[in-house]
């Protein structure tokens, strides 16, 4: 029986929050074409990670182990993804579109002759295809593609799929994959905010745009996302001031995001920002110009002064959670 196959990440010895959703989507997927699911690992001293996708319906687990994996290598690691696609032959191949699925994916697909659907937001079949849904021009429509290549690959962008448990038992295989010497590799990764939430995985974003004046305000900002548990987010206009540091841009020179939650303070609403967050499932706007574009996509609008309305927010949501 043919599969869906996972292309599981793991940074800094952890698997990446990200996989639990792609377990998701692949479960959901491999239900309806009655597939079974599958997932690679690529690494060293793999043997901790076994237990978690099984938690998710994957039933099977391909290890592969092997020194020159220890650091996350684009051409290593394409090279040893595309021999166990050879070797599987998967229906479909699914990985989360985080900086190093959009790296890694386009490479494999190339290696074994398939096309890729990135930054997939949903998914559905119809009479046995596959249609992934993707947002296309900066986000102004979505697209329904179906690949007729095989496999059919795709990235699913995070927070889309919400995560489901439906526990399995999983048998664990290594596989015997030949690792080409790596061309490069990459020693580290650096990640802005000090360790804070990053903005592709959080449920709840608060993000500020040029109408935060400068720097110096930018503690309502973090002031309202520490009472919400939320990320900080920041326009384009914001970074490219130095206000902020790059890594909280969010937009189509940015991140894609797409959180539970997405409150937009002062932020005018320029489709390079929209491009980035408009499948937030709900999205709140707080703007003194009632006519601001980011009005037209939002759930729910404040017309008032951020300077004024932030801190009376933060400080309602402080007292019912006191309550």
């Amino acid at each position: 029986m043919s599969m869906v196959l996972v292309v599981s990440e793991i940074r800094n010895g952890e698997l990446k929050k990200i996989n639990h959703e792609v377990y998701t989507a692949a479960r959901q997927l491999a239900d309806q074409l009655n597939l079974s699911v599958a997932t690679v690992l690529l690494g060293t001293n793999l043997e901790s990670f076994t237990d978690v996708p099984s938690r998710f319906g994957v039933e099977t687990l391909y290890l592969v182990e092997d020194p020159k994996l220890e650091k996350y290598s684009p051409d290593a690691y394409a090279a040893g993804i595309a021999e166990v696609i050879q070797q599987t032959s998967p229906a479909v191949v699914l990985m989360g579109a985080s900086a190093t699925g959009k790296d890694l994916m386009p490479r494999v697909a190339q290696k074994v002759g398939a096309t890729l659907a990135q930054d997939v937001i949903q998914f559905r079949v119809e009479n046995g295809d596959v249609l992934f849904t993707r947002p296309m021009f900066a986000g102004k429509v979505w697209a329904d593609v179906k690949l007729t290549s095989r496999p059919q690959m795709a990235t699913i962008r995070p927070k889309a799929i919400r995560p489901e448990e439906k526990p399995v038992e999983a048998s664990v295989e290594k596989l015997s994959v030949s690792i080409p010497d790596p061309l490069a590799v990459v020693e580290e990764i650096s990640t802005s905010g000090g360790g804070k939430l990053d903005v592709t995985e959080a449920d709840i974003i608060v993000a500020g745009g040029r109408g935060m004046k400068g720097p110096e305000n930018w503690h309502l900002i973090e002031e309202l996302a520490d009472v919400l548990g939320a990320a900080i987010g920041a326009s384009r206009a914001v970074v490219d001031a130095g206000w902020r540091p790059h890594g909280e841009q969010v937009g189509q020179t940015g991140k894609t995001v797409s959180p539970t939650l997405y409150i937009a303070c002062g932020i005018s609403g320029a489709i390079q920002h929209l491009a980035g967050m408009l499948s937030s499932k709900y999205i709140v706007a707080i703007n003194k110009d009632p006519d601001a574009p980011i009005f037209k996509v939002a759930d729910y609008g404040i017309v008032g002064d951020v300077f004024e309305v932030l801190p009376r927010l933060t400080e309602e949501i402080k007292k019912l959670k006191s309550e």
